[in-house]
Protein backbone atom coordinates (compact mmCIF):
# COMPACT_ATOMS: atom_id res chain seq x y z
CA UNK A 1 0.00 0.00 0.00
CA UNK A 2 1.08 3.46 -0.93
CA UNK A 3 2.64 5.57 2.12
CA UNK A 4 0.65 8.43 2.92
CA UNK A 5 3.73 11.32 1.69
CA UNK A 6 2.53 9.66 -2.03
CA UNK A 7 -0.72 10.01 -1.69
CA UNK A 8 -2.03 12.99 -3.98
CA UNK A 9 -3.50 16.06 -2.36
CA UNK A 10 -6.67 17.31 -2.56
CA UNK A 11 -7.17 19.68 -5.43
CA UNK A 12 -6.86 23.58 -3.46
CA UNK A 13 -4.58 22.06 -1.02
CA UNK A 14 -1.05 22.30 -0.29
CA UNK A 15 1.34 18.64 -1.44
CA UNK A 16 1.81 17.61 2.21
CA UNK A 17 5.64 17.61 3.56
CA UNK A 18 8.01 14.80 1.51
CA UNK A 19 5.90 14.72 -1.19
CA UNK A 20 7.47 14.26 -5.06
CA UNK A 21 5.40 17.39 -5.99
CA UNK A 22 6.44 19.44 -2.70
CA UNK A 23 10.08 18.81 -3.68
CA UNK A 24 9.07 22.26 -6.29
CA UNK A 25 5.95 23.60 -5.00
CA UNK A 26 6.95 25.55 -2.05
CA UNK A 27 5.58 28.44 -4.00
CA UNK A 28 2.46 27.27 -4.86
CA UNK A 29 -0.60 27.42 -2.54
CA UNK A 30 -2.74 24.92 -4.65
CA UNK A 31 -1.95 21.04 -6.23
CA UNK A 32 -1.80 21.03 -10.24
CA UNK A 33 -4.74 20.13 -12.07
CA UNK A 34 -4.03 15.98 -12.57
CA UNK A 35 -4.61 16.71 -16.60
CA UNK A 36 -1.69 19.40 -16.35
CA UNK A 37 0.60 17.07 -14.35
CA UNK A 38 -0.40 14.00 -17.13
CA UNK A 39 0.47 16.21 -19.57
CA UNK A 40 3.31 18.37 -18.61
CA UNK A 41 4.96 14.85 -17.13
CA UNK A 42 7.76 13.15 -18.88
CA UNK A 43 8.24 10.31 -16.96
CA UNK A 44 6.34 7.86 -18.72
CA UNK A 45 9.67 8.34 -21.24
CA UNK A 46 12.57 10.12 -19.86
CA UNK A 47 12.52 6.86 -16.73
CA UNK A 48 15.27 5.26 -19.17
CA UNK A 49 17.48 7.68 -18.44
CA UNK A 50 17.75 6.66 -14.81
CA UNK A 51 21.11 4.87 -14.78
CA UNK A 52 22.64 8.05 -16.23
CA UNK A 53 20.55 10.27 -13.41
CA UNK A 54 21.80 8.60 -10.85
CA UNK A 55 25.77 8.00 -12.41
CA UNK A 56 25.19 11.99 -13.20
CA UNK A 57 24.44 12.40 -9.06
CA UNK A 58 26.75 10.56 -7.85
CA UNK A 59 29.64 12.49 -9.05
CA UNK A 60 27.80 15.41 -8.07
CA UNK A 61 27.49 13.84 -4.68
CA UNK A 62 31.45 13.39 -4.50
CA UNK A 63 31.99 16.72 -5.52
CA UNK A 64 29.92 18.62 -3.20
CA UNK A 65 31.41 15.78 -0.66
CA UNK A 66 35.07 17.62 -1.59
CA UNK A 67 34.32 21.52 -1.28
CA UNK A 68 32.85 20.47 2.18
CA UNK A 69 29.21 20.87 0.77
CA UNK A 70 28.48 16.98 2.30
CA UNK A 71 30.11 15.70 5.12
CA UNK A 72 31.40 11.74 4.55
CA UNK A 73 28.33 10.71 6.19
CA UNK A 74 26.06 12.28 4.48
CA UNK A 75 27.92 11.38 1.40
CA UNK A 76 28.09 7.70 2.23
CA UNK A 77 23.84 7.86 2.50
CA UNK A 78 23.60 9.35 -0.71
CA UNK A 79 25.34 6.96 -2.81
CA UNK A 80 23.69 4.17 -0.92
CA UNK A 81 20.72 5.33 -1.58
CA UNK A 82 21.13 6.40 -4.88
CA UNK A 83 22.60 2.33 -5.76
CA UNK A 84 19.52 1.10 -3.70
CA UNK A 85 16.99 2.99 -6.31
CA UNK A 86 19.23 1.28 -9.21
CA UNK A 87 18.40 -1.85 -7.99
CA UNK A 88 15.32 -1.28 -7.09
CA UNK A 89 14.20 0.60 -10.84
CA UNK A 90 16.04 -2.70 -12.32
CA UNK A 91 14.27 -5.18 -10.52
CA UNK A 92 10.67 -3.40 -11.16
CA UNK A 93 10.08 -2.63 -7.51
CA UNK A 94 10.09 0.98 -7.70
CA UNK A 95 7.37 2.88 -7.38
CA UNK A 96 6.82 5.85 -9.99
CA UNK A 97 3.93 8.87 -9.69
CA UNK A 98 3.45 10.46 -12.34
CA UNK A 99 3.44 13.52 -9.60
CA UNK A 100 6.75 13.09 -9.69
CA UNK A 101 7.16 14.72 -13.10
CA UNK A 102 10.13 13.53 -14.24
CA UNK A 103 12.57 10.59 -13.27
CA UNK A 104 14.81 13.02 -11.77
CA UNK A 105 12.48 14.41 -9.31
CA UNK A 106 11.51 10.60 -8.85
CA UNK A 107 14.54 10.07 -7.61
CA UNK A 108 15.43 12.91 -5.57
CA UNK A 109 11.71 11.65 -3.82
CA UNK A 110 12.84 7.94 -3.44
CA UNK A 111 17.03 9.25 -1.99
CA UNK A 112 15.24 11.33 0.79
CA UNK A 113 12.94 8.60 2.26
CA UNK A 114 15.71 6.47 2.11
CA UNK A 115 18.33 8.55 3.09
CA UNK A 116 16.18 11.24 5.04
CA UNK A 117 18.04 15.01 5.47
CA UNK A 118 21.00 13.62 3.50
CA UNK A 119 18.84 13.56 0.96
CA UNK A 120 17.68 16.74 0.98
CA UNK A 121 21.02 18.03 0.36
CA UNK A 122 21.66 16.20 -2.81
CA UNK A 123 20.49 19.38 -5.64
CA UNK A 124 22.60 21.70 -4.19
CA UNK A 125 23.90 23.91 -6.53
CA UNK A 126 22.22 21.91 -9.61
CA UNK A 127 19.29 22.29 -11.27
CA UNK A 128 16.96 20.39 -13.37
CA UNK A 129 18.17 22.28 -16.33
CA UNK A 130 21.77 21.44 -16.34
CA UNK A 131 20.96 17.99 -14.67
CA UNK A 132 18.81 16.71 -17.88
CA UNK A 133 21.56 18.38 -20.38
CA UNK A 134 24.32 16.00 -18.17
CA UNK A 135 21.90 12.73 -18.34
CA UNK A 136 21.21 13.00 -22.13
CA UNK A 137 24.26 13.01 -22.95
CA UNK A 138 25.47 10.45 -21.05
CA UNK A 139 23.04 8.26 -22.72
CA UNK A 140 23.51 9.21 -26.10
CA UNK A 141 27.42 8.63 -25.11
CA UNK A 142 26.43 5.50 -24.42
CA UNK A 143 23.90 4.18 -27.86
CA UNK A 144 26.06 6.21 -29.98
CA UNK A 145 29.39 3.32 -28.80
CA UNK A 146 26.17 0.82 -29.57
CA UNK A 147 25.24 2.31 -33.24
CA UNK A 148 28.74 2.28 -33.92
CA UNK A 149 28.86 -0.97 -32.95
CA UNK A 150 25.76 -2.23 -34.86
CA UNK A 151 27.61 -0.49 -37.86
CA UNK A 152 30.37 -2.22 -38.13
CA UNK A 153 28.65 -5.30 -37.35
CA UNK A 154 26.76 -4.87 -40.74
CA UNK A 155 29.90 -3.88 -42.86
CA UNK A 156 31.21 -6.88 -41.20
CA UNK A 157 28.77 -8.43 -42.74
CA UNK A 158 29.10 -6.68 -45.99
CA UNK A 159 32.17 -7.33 -46.28
CA UNK A 160 32.19 -10.77 -45.63
CA UNK A 161 29.87 -11.16 -48.55
CA UNK A 162 31.64 -9.28 -50.75
CA UNK A 163 34.52 -12.32 -50.24
CA UNK A 164 32.54 -14.49 -51.89
CA UNK A 165 31.51 -12.61 -55.07
CA UNK A 166 34.94 -10.96 -55.93
CA UNK A 167 33.99 -12.40 -59.35
CA UNK A 168 30.25 -12.23 -59.97
CA UNK A 169 29.70 -9.79 -62.91
CA UNK A 170 26.61 -7.92 -62.51
CA UNK A 171 25.07 -4.51 -64.20
CA UNK A 172 26.11 -0.79 -62.53
CA UNK A 173 23.38 1.02 -63.39
CA UNK A 174 22.80 4.92 -64.05
CA UNK A 175 19.24 6.42 -64.03
CA UNK A 176 17.69 2.88 -63.55
CA UNK A 177 19.16 1.80 -67.06
CA UNK A 178 21.97 -0.65 -67.56
CA UNK A 179 25.04 1.20 -67.96
CA UNK A 180 28.24 -0.81 -67.67
CA UNK A 181 29.55 -3.97 -65.95
CA UNK A 182 30.98 -4.15 -62.36
CA UNK A 183 30.97 -7.06 -59.91
CA UNK A 184 28.95 -7.45 -57.13
CA UNK A 185 31.65 -7.24 -54.70
CA UNK A 186 32.34 -3.57 -55.92
CA UNK A 187 28.91 -2.76 -55.39
CA UNK A 188 28.76 -3.85 -51.42
CA UNK A 189 31.89 -1.80 -51.22
CA UNK A 190 30.02 0.89 -52.16
CA UNK A 191 27.70 0.34 -49.36
CA UNK A 192 30.26 0.04 -46.58
CA UNK A 193 31.78 3.38 -47.96
CA UNK A 194 28.85 4.87 -47.10
CA UNK A 195 28.85 2.98 -43.82
CA UNK A 196 32.60 3.95 -42.79
CA UNK A 197 31.15 7.24 -43.20
CA UNK A 198 27.88 6.91 -41.32
CA UNK A 199 30.32 5.33 -38.77
CA UNK A 200 32.83 8.86 -38.77
CA UNK A 201 29.54 11.08 -38.22
CA UNK A 202 28.65 9.45 -34.79
CA UNK A 203 32.39 9.47 -33.75
CA UNK A 204 32.40 13.13 -34.46
CA UNK A 205 28.73 13.72 -32.38
CA UNK A 206 30.48 11.73 -29.59
CA UNK A 207 33.20 13.97 -29.69
CA UNK A 208 31.57 17.15 -29.73
CA UNK A 209 29.17 15.82 -27.23
CA UNK A 210 32.00 15.35 -24.82
CA UNK A 211 31.22 19.03 -22.58
CA UNK A 212 30.25 18.40 -19.74
CA UNK A 213 27.44 21.07 -18.32
CA UNK A 214 26.63 20.30 -15.05
CA UNK A 215 27.36 23.18 -13.17
CA UNK A 216 25.73 25.74 -15.16
CA UNK A 217 22.38 25.85 -12.24
CA UNK A 218 19.50 26.88 -13.97
CA UNK A 219 21.08 29.45 -16.41
CA UNK A 220 23.80 31.55 -14.45
CA UNK A 221 25.91 28.89 -12.54
CA UNK A 222 26.00 29.51 -8.64
CA UNK A 223 27.42 30.95 -6.08
CA UNK A 224 28.86 27.62 -4.34
CA UNK A 225 32.61 27.08 -4.90
CA UNK A 226 32.07 23.83 -7.32
CA UNK A 227 34.66 21.89 -8.36
CA UNK A 228 33.23 21.17 -12.25
CA UNK A 229 36.30 19.91 -13.71
CA UNK A 230 36.19 17.00 -11.26
CA UNK A 231 32.73 15.81 -12.05
CA UNK A 232 33.83 16.35 -15.37
CA UNK A 233 37.03 13.65 -15.08
CA UNK A 234 34.49 11.58 -12.52
CA UNK A 235 32.23 10.92 -15.83
CA UNK A 236 34.55 10.98 -18.59
CA UNK A 237 34.34 14.30 -20.60
CA UNK A 238 36.73 16.55 -22.20
CA UNK A 239 36.04 19.72 -20.86
CA UNK A 240 33.13 21.62 -19.33
CA UNK A 241 31.00 24.31 -20.92
CA UNK A 242 32.33 27.55 -21.10
CA UNK A 243 29.06 29.77 -20.77
CA UNK A 244 25.94 28.50 -18.39
CA UNK A 245 23.32 29.98 -20.97
CA UNK A 246 24.37 27.51 -23.50
CA UNK A 247 25.00 24.61 -21.13
CA UNK A 248 21.16 24.10 -20.36
CA UNK A 249 20.10 25.83 -24.05
CA UNK A 250 22.58 23.64 -25.75
CA UNK A 251 20.57 20.50 -28.23
CA UNK A 252 23.02 20.44 -30.75
CA UNK A 253 24.48 17.37 -29.81
CA UNK A 254 21.12 15.93 -30.15
CA UNK A 255 20.70 17.61 -33.42
CA UNK A 256 23.87 16.32 -34.68
CA UNK A 257 22.47 12.50 -33.44
CA UNK A 258 19.01 12.25 -34.76
CA UNK A 259 20.83 14.05 -38.29
CA UNK A 260 23.65 10.90 -38.27
CA UNK A 261 21.21 8.69 -37.28
CA UNK A 262 19.04 9.75 -40.56
CA UNK A 263 21.46 9.97 -42.74
CA UNK A 264 22.22 6.58 -41.77
CA UNK A 265 18.34 5.49 -42.29
CA UNK A 266 18.76 6.66 -45.51
CA UNK A 267 21.43 4.24 -46.40
CA UNK A 268 19.18 1.44 -44.84
CA UNK A 269 16.33 2.24 -47.62
CA UNK A 270 18.67 2.76 -50.36
CA UNK A 271 19.80 -1.24 -49.78
CA UNK A 272 17.15 -2.42 -49.26
CA UNK A 273 15.25 -0.90 -52.38
CA UNK A 274 17.45 -2.03 -54.41
CA UNK A 275 17.47 -5.97 -53.01
CA UNK A 276 13.45 -5.48 -53.48
CA UNK A 277 14.40 -4.92 -57.33
CA UNK A 278 16.72 -7.77 -57.35
CA UNK A 279 14.77 -9.83 -56.19
CA UNK A 280 11.85 -9.36 -57.97
CA UNK A 281 11.15 -11.45 -61.32
CA UNK A 282 11.70 -8.62 -63.72
CA UNK A 283 15.58 -8.39 -62.41
CA UNK A 284 16.15 -11.64 -61.01
CA UNK A 285 19.59 -11.14 -59.21
CA UNK A 286 18.62 -12.56 -55.97
CA UNK A 287 16.47 -15.02 -54.11
CA UNK A 288 14.78 -13.81 -50.74
CA UNK A 289 15.72 -16.24 -48.01
CA UNK A 290 12.02 -17.62 -46.20
CA UNK A 291 13.25 -16.52 -42.80
CA UNK A 292 13.07 -13.24 -44.00
CA UNK A 293 10.10 -12.92 -45.74
CA UNK A 294 6.70 -13.22 -45.33
CA UNK A 295 3.66 -14.31 -47.26
CA UNK A 296 0.36 -13.59 -48.44
CA UNK A 297 -2.91 -13.58 -46.73
CA UNK A 298 -4.60 -14.12 -50.41
CA UNK A 299 -2.21 -14.90 -52.57
CA UNK A 300 -0.51 -18.12 -51.58
CA UNK A 301 2.73 -18.25 -53.92
CA UNK A 302 4.14 -14.68 -52.70
CA UNK A 303 7.08 -14.00 -50.79
CA UNK A 304 7.26 -10.98 -49.96
CA UNK A 305 9.86 -8.71 -48.74
CA UNK A 306 7.83 -6.91 -45.85
CA UNK A 307 11.28 -6.50 -43.74
CA UNK A 308 13.14 -4.31 -46.15
CA UNK A 309 9.85 -2.58 -47.02
CA UNK A 310 9.51 -1.77 -43.44
CA UNK A 311 12.81 -0.56 -42.73
CA UNK A 312 12.82 1.84 -45.64
CA UNK A 313 9.94 3.17 -44.58
CA UNK A 314 10.57 3.70 -41.06
CA UNK A 315 13.38 5.75 -42.44
CA UNK A 316 10.60 8.52 -42.43
CA UNK A 317 10.26 8.52 -39.39
CA UNK A 318 14.00 8.66 -38.19
CA UNK A 319 14.05 11.91 -40.73
CA UNK A 320 10.94 13.13 -39.07
CA UNK A 321 12.13 12.67 -35.53
CA UNK A 322 15.03 15.28 -37.12
CA UNK A 323 12.92 17.87 -38.41
CA UNK A 324 10.95 17.62 -35.36
CA UNK A 325 13.86 18.69 -33.04
CA UNK A 326 15.11 21.14 -35.74
CA UNK A 327 11.27 22.52 -35.48
CA UNK A 328 11.41 22.94 -31.56
CA UNK A 329 14.66 24.39 -31.29
CA UNK A 330 14.20 27.47 -34.35
CA UNK A 331 12.20 29.62 -32.42
CA UNK A 332 13.29 29.09 -28.69
CA UNK A 333 15.18 32.19 -26.63
CA UNK A 334 17.61 31.45 -23.96
CA UNK A 335 17.68 29.54 -21.95
CA UNK A 336 15.72 26.71 -21.04
CA UNK A 337 12.37 26.13 -22.32
CA UNK A 338 9.93 23.37 -21.68
CA UNK A 339 9.94 22.57 -24.88
CA UNK A 340 13.22 21.18 -25.01
CA UNK A 341 11.13 18.07 -22.55
CA UNK A 342 10.35 17.26 -26.83
CA UNK A 343 14.14 16.09 -26.93
CA UNK A 344 14.37 12.78 -25.68
CA UNK A 345 11.05 11.23 -26.88
CA UNK A 346 12.74 11.92 -30.50
CA UNK A 347 16.39 10.58 -29.83
CA UNK A 348 14.40 7.48 -27.84
CA UNK A 349 12.52 7.38 -31.27
CA UNK A 350 15.20 7.24 -33.37
CA UNK A 351 17.55 4.95 -31.63
CA UNK A 352 14.65 2.55 -31.32
CA UNK A 353 14.04 2.31 -34.92
CA UNK A 354 17.95 2.90 -36.15
CA UNK A 355 19.10 0.03 -34.05
CA UNK A 356 17.36 -2.91 -34.79
CA UNK A 357 17.30 -1.75 -38.30
CA UNK A 358 21.04 -2.02 -38.93
CA UNK A 359 21.02 -5.00 -36.59
CA UNK A 360 18.18 -6.92 -39.18
CA UNK A 361 19.58 -5.78 -42.43
CA UNK A 362 23.24 -6.82 -40.59
CA UNK A 363 21.78 -11.04 -40.58
CA UNK A 364 19.82 -10.47 -43.65
CA UNK A 365 22.78 -9.71 -46.47
CA UNK A 366 24.49 -13.08 -45.37
CA UNK A 367 20.86 -15.28 -46.01
CA UNK A 368 20.77 -13.42 -49.18
CA UNK A 369 20.60 -16.05 -52.29
CA UNK A 370 22.17 -14.39 -55.25
CA UNK A 371 21.69 -15.99 -59.07
CA UNK A 372 25.64 -14.84 -60.42
CA UNK A 373 24.67 -16.48 -64.21
CA UNK A 374 21.59 -14.20 -63.95
CA UNK A 375 23.45 -10.84 -62.71
CA UNK A 376 26.47 -11.53 -65.54
CA UNK A 377 23.63 -12.11 -68.64
CA UNK A 378 22.68 -8.37 -67.25
CA UNK A 379 25.90 -7.35 -67.85
CA UNK A 380 25.95 -7.70 -71.38
CA UNK A 381 24.08 -6.29 -74.09
CA UNK A 382 25.29 -2.51 -74.88
CA UNK A 383 26.74 -2.29 -71.41
CA UNK A 384 30.22 -2.55 -73.19
CA UNK A 385 30.10 0.52 -75.50
CA UNK A 386 31.75 2.37 -73.24
CA UNK A 387 34.63 0.28 -74.02
CA UNK A 388 34.96 0.46 -76.96
CA UNK A 389 35.07 3.57 -77.09
CA UNK A 390 37.92 4.00 -74.65
CA UNK A 391 39.95 1.77 -77.27
CA UNK A 392 39.68 4.02 -79.85
CA UNK A 393 40.41 6.67 -77.48
CA UNK A 394 43.74 4.77 -76.57
CA UNK A 395 44.91 4.33 -79.55
CA UNK A 396 44.90 8.38 -80.28
CA UNK A 397 41.28 9.41 -81.26
CA UNK A 398 39.45 12.15 -79.62
CA UNK A 399 36.86 10.68 -77.20
CA UNK A 400 33.60 12.84 -79.02
CA UNK A 401 34.67 11.31 -82.10
CA UNK A 402 35.02 7.99 -80.63
CA UNK A 403 31.88 8.22 -79.00
CA UNK A 404 30.20 9.14 -82.65
CA UNK A 405 31.49 6.47 -83.77
CA UNK A 406 30.60 3.70 -80.98
CA UNK A 407 27.11 5.73 -81.41
CA UNK A 408 26.34 4.58 -84.53
CA UNK A 409 27.97 1.01 -84.12
CA UNK A 410 25.23 0.97 -81.19
CA UNK A 411 22.41 2.03 -83.68
CA UNK A 412 23.37 -0.46 -86.05
CA UNK A 413 23.37 -3.20 -83.97
CA UNK A 414 19.68 -2.50 -82.68
CA UNK A 415 18.07 -2.46 -85.97
CA UNK A 416 19.95 -5.74 -86.70
CA UNK A 417 18.65 -7.18 -83.29
CA UNK A 418 21.83 -7.67 -82.19
CA UNK A 419 23.82 -7.06 -78.84
CA UNK A 420 27.70 -5.81 -78.97
CA UNK A 421 28.84 -9.27 -78.37
CA UNK A 422 27.23 -10.93 -81.73
CA UNK A 423 29.61 -8.72 -83.34
CA UNK A 424 32.73 -9.23 -85.49
CA UNK A 425 35.64 -7.75 -85.61
CA UNK A 426 34.67 -6.79 -89.34
CA UNK A 427 31.28 -5.42 -87.63
CA UNK A 428 33.45 -2.64 -86.06
CA UNK A 429 36.18 -2.35 -88.65
CA UNK A 430 33.39 -1.06 -90.78
CA UNK A 431 32.76 1.91 -88.55
CA UNK A 432 36.50 2.52 -87.88
CA UNK A 433 39.79 1.10 -88.87
CA UNK A 434 41.17 1.72 -85.65
CA UNK A 435 39.89 -1.51 -84.34
CA UNK A 436 42.56 -4.02 -84.30
CA UNK A 437 41.68 -7.88 -84.17
CA UNK A 438 42.03 -7.19 -80.00
CA UNK A 439 38.99 -5.95 -80.24
CA UNK A 440 36.98 -8.89 -80.32
CA UNK A 441 38.25 -9.39 -75.96
CA UNK A 442 36.44 -5.76 -75.31
CA UNK A 443 33.01 -7.66 -76.04
CA UNK A 444 33.01 -9.61 -72.60
CA UNK A 445 32.01 -8.12 -69.45
CA UNK A 446 34.55 -10.15 -67.64
CA UNK A 447 37.63 -8.83 -69.40
CA UNK A 448 35.76 -5.29 -69.21
CA UNK A 449 35.51 -5.37 -64.71
CA UNK A 450 39.00 -6.72 -65.09
CA UNK A 451 40.53 -3.79 -66.84
CA UNK A 452 38.86 -1.81 -64.63
CA UNK A 453 42.27 -1.21 -61.94
CA UNK A 454 42.66 2.13 -61.67
CA UNK A 455 42.23 2.77 -57.45
CA UNK A 456 38.30 2.70 -56.63
CA UNK A 457 37.42 0.73 -59.68
CA UNK A 458 35.87 -2.15 -59.94
CA UNK A 459 38.43 -4.93 -60.97
CA UNK A 460 38.75 -7.91 -58.64
CA UNK A 461 42.20 -7.28 -58.08
CA UNK A 462 41.09 -3.69 -57.15
CA UNK A 463 38.44 -5.32 -54.99
CA UNK A 464 40.34 -7.76 -53.37
CA UNK A 465 43.14 -4.98 -52.03
CA UNK A 466 40.66 -2.69 -50.77
CA UNK A 467 38.79 -5.59 -48.65
CA UNK A 468 41.94 -6.18 -47.11
CA UNK A 469 42.46 -3.02 -46.10
CA UNK A 470 39.18 -2.87 -44.65
CA UNK A 471 39.62 -6.39 -42.89
CA UNK A 472 43.29 -4.93 -41.49
CA UNK A 473 41.28 -1.99 -40.01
Amino acid sequence: MKKSRDRKPKRGSVAPAGSGKNLIRGRFARARLPEVEAFTASLPFDRRLFRHDILGSIAHARMLAKVGLLTPAELGAIISGLEQIRVEIESGSFKFDIADEDIHLAIERRLIAIAGAPGLKLHTARSRNDQVALDLRLFLRDEIAAVIELIEHLRRSLIAVAKRHVETIMPGYTHMQRAQPITLAHHLLAYIEMLSRDRERFEQTAARMSVMPLGAGALAATTLPLDRRMVARELGFKSVTANSLDAVADRDFAVDFLSASALTAVHLSRMCEEIILWTTAEFGFALLPDEFSTGSSMMPQKKNPDLLELIRGKTGRVIGDLVAMLTVLKGLPLAYNSDLQEDKERVFDALDTLKPALDLTAKFWPALIFEPARMKAAAGGFALATDLAEYLVSRGMAFREAHEIVGAIVREAIGAGKSLEDLSVADLRRHSTTFGDDASNLLRAENSVAARTIEGGPAPSTVRRRLKELERR
